[in-house]
């Protein structure tokens, strides 16, 4: 079979991973980039030996197989809606947009007009990740730890809550994700943030945040979030559950179960691999093994944004349905 045609729409750093990786699948072909930064996809097109056009409608016009959107969150909805109006199968880095109107117009659109998508919670696609649900199978979680303690990013856009959405959707998105993939959905959250903005500037976004979480199954749990470290801390989650207690990341799952305890180490590559490899199969009508398409990526949205709100309400508040 001749190889899936890909086009890329945004040409930062996230884009720049799925070109490296999209380039190493013996089954894609990258066509085209565009990016509002003509020299990002320049570079990226010379790199990787992509057509550079202007905008999305000329990406859409070079007879592609699939698309992948790489945007900033404030830029996602019309290269999305464009892709789904012409009925391509769509990726979309997450977060998916920075509020939730936007995500679900465009998770409607992608129903009515049945196109396949994929979103890039890869976390999902971690060998350690089904291990974890498997060990969990019978035995309900009690409790969830999470966290996200980084840095601030080097992009102008992301310390500002109306380009980023914050820390929490943002970054921690995964960490959420993940607990949903393992613990299940959340109802309600209740979050404070410290109101002090990291040392950037012209920030305004909270520099901590920590939130609780209350469990559809009867887990309840916690998140917290800050971006005051020059380096990454950590990024993962613990849960306990009757006589048992796991700790994940993306390098690796420690387990006690009893007096029994080992680790397994991880490669977060795998998972960064897996996520476009799926996807391209899926496209390709080979395998049908899509973790996290459009719609289930707007219930990890939702989640996120519920907390962000939270923080700047000062009160519980309840996880939209979508």
């Amino acid at each position: 079979m001749t190889a899936t045609r890909v086009g890329l729409i945004g040409a930062g750093g996230v884009a720049q991973r799925h070109a490296r990786v999209l380039a190493g699948l013996p089954n894609a072909q990258l066509v085209a980039v565009t990016d509002v930064i003509p020299e990002a996809a320049g570079a990226l097109a010379e790199t990787y030996g992509m057509k550079v056009v202007p905008d999305a409608g000329a990406l859409l016009a070079e007879g592609l197989d699939a698309v992948y959107v790489c945007v900033p969150p404030f830029a996602h909805g019309p290269a999305e809606r464009a892709v789904i109006e012409a009925g391509i199968p769509l990726f979309v880095e997450k977060p998916i947009a920075v509020d939730l109107d936007i995500a679900r117009d465009l998770a409607a659109l992608a129903d009515e007009r049945k196109v396949l998508t994929a979103v890039g919670h890869h976390w999902r696609y971690l060998e350690i990740a089904d291990r974890a649900r498997v060990l969990l199978q019978d035995r309900p979680v009690r409790l969830v730890t999470g966290a996200w303690l980084d840095k601030v990013p080097p992009v102008s856009w992301w310390p500002h809550r109306d380009r980023s959405g914050g820390p929490v959707v943002e970054q921690a998105a995964h960490v959420l994700d993940l607990a949903r993939y393992l613990a299940g959905e959340v109802l309600e959250v209740s979050a404070v943030g410290n109101g002090v903005p990291p040392a950037v500037d012209g920030a305004d976004i909270d520099s901590t945040t920590v939130a609780t979480l209350r469990f559809a199954d009867g887990a309840i749990g916690t998140l917290a979030a800050t971006c005051v470290l020059g380096w990454k801390q950590r990024a993962g989650l613990e849960i306990y559950a009757d006589g048992l207690a796991l700790s994940i990341a993306e390098d690796g799952l420690t387990v006690r179960d009893g007096d029994d305890s080992y680790s397994v180490p991880s490669d977060p590559e795998s998972a960064r691999v897996a996520v476009d490899a799926a996807f391209i199969q899926a496209v390709r009508g080979e395998q049908d093994d899509i973790r996290v398409p459009y719609a289930e990526a707007l219930k990890t949205h939702a989640l996120a944004l519920a907390v962000a709100a939270s923080a700047v309400a000062g009160r519980p508040v309840a996880v939209p349905s979508v």
